[in-house]
């Protein structure tokens, strides 16, 4: 097959190594890595199973190059490519075009056992940062606000500097975890608070992603198992908690991703919260924080040993509070496994 690749995580998934600038071209037996000469050391170093070429020309160099190897045929993701990107090459070429939305994804959706392993080291480095997280914000985040909690979250989490986060991280006090993609405000931490942190870290580029949402008080810890002093919000947060179990206990190889989506929703939906729970159950995570499968009620897709995917059902009640649960898994020998 021949296709051309703009993406940096979908270039790194087939030679190893991607930047800022750069263009994949698959042509036959010959595979191309087009970038610039700023790279020209650290490509020529880590692309594996490709020529590199250097021209900061990228599109000229692919048309030079799709000439030259005469093809007729060429696959690409339009979701990678800018309107004036692909113009650039598709206007100066006769070469057809065959736009294939998510190429990359669909080729990624079953993790190699290599990749499972880096992933779950990425998820236990996950967990152990959110270790170190509880315990400064015990110590150190009382009376700050959300914005000085985020900054700390994020020092913690890539151990000053030692890994990349998987997305910025999300710290909600109280009503403002009721947007499920919260963005800080002024609000500052007191003990007695709900507190909702999402957040994650990459080890050799995969990503983690975890969310725990926590009574905070003195020596808490980012557990699952939470008591909190209001009863309306223990009774969400345990209805939540079992959603998130079921799913955990009950999902397998060869079900619809759907059916996975309902073993948390039906949960929720019994308990009469259904109308607060307003995204899906789950989204793949690999080099890209949300790639397939997606964990969603209207999904077809069928859960297959290899895939990793969350689950993180949540309960999110305008003004008042949000709840979120959140784990990765790996399906294994038919089973689930959290990473």
């Amino acid at each position: 097959m021949n296709y051309m690749l703009k993406d940096e995580n979908a270039i790194y998934y087939e030679c190893g190594y991607s930047c800022d600038n750069a263009l994949y071209l698959c042509l036959g037996s010959e595979a191309y890595f087009i970038t610039d000469g700023r790279y020209t050391i650290d490509a020529k170093q880590h692309v594996k199973g490709a020529k590199v070429v250097i021209n900061g020309d990228l599109c000229g160099e692919a048309v030079k190059l799709l000439k030259k190897a005469k093809v007729k045929k060429v696959v690409f993701d339009p979701k990678e490519w800018s309107v004036a990107g692909f113009e650039k090459i598709s206007s100066q070429t006769k070469v057809t075009f065959k736009a294939k939305p998510d190429f990359s994804h669909k080729k990624r959706i079953i993790k190699s056992d290599a990749e499972l392993k880096i992933i779950a080291k990425a998820a236990k480095l996950g967990a152990k940062a959110f270790k170190t997280l509880a315990k400064e914000f015990s110590r150190n985040g009382f009376g700050e606000d959300e914005f000085t909690l985020t900054h700390r979250a994020r020092t913690v989490l890539g151990d000053f500097g030692k890994f990349d986060l998987s997305f910025e991280p999300i710290v909600a006090v109280n009503a403002n975890a009721a947007k499920p993609h919260a963005t800080p405000t002024r609000t500052k931490l007191k003990k007695g608070d709900l507190l909702l942190v999402d957040a994650g870290l990459k080890y050799k580029r995969y990503c983690s992603d975890r969310t725990r949402t926590v009574f905070a008080q003195e020596g808490f810890k980012f557990k699952t198992k939470q008591h909190f002093s209001q009863k309306k919000i223990q009774k969400a947060y345990d209805i939540v908690l079992k959603a998130h179990d079921n799913a955990i206990a009950k999902a397998h190889s060869g079900m619809k991703a759907k059916k996975v989506d309902a073993l948390t929703r039906d949960i929720i939906e019994k308990a009469g919260f259904g109308e607060y729970y307003v995204h899906s159950t789950g989204h793949g995570v690999g080099l890209d924080i949300h790639e397939m499968p997606y964990i969603s009620k209207k999904s077809d897709t069928i859960i297959e040993d290899g895939m990793v995917y969350t689950i993180e059902p949540g309960i999110y009640i305008p003004n008042e509070f949000g709840i979120r649960i959140e784990d990765m898994v790996a399906m294994v020998d038919g089973k689930v496994k959290v990473l």
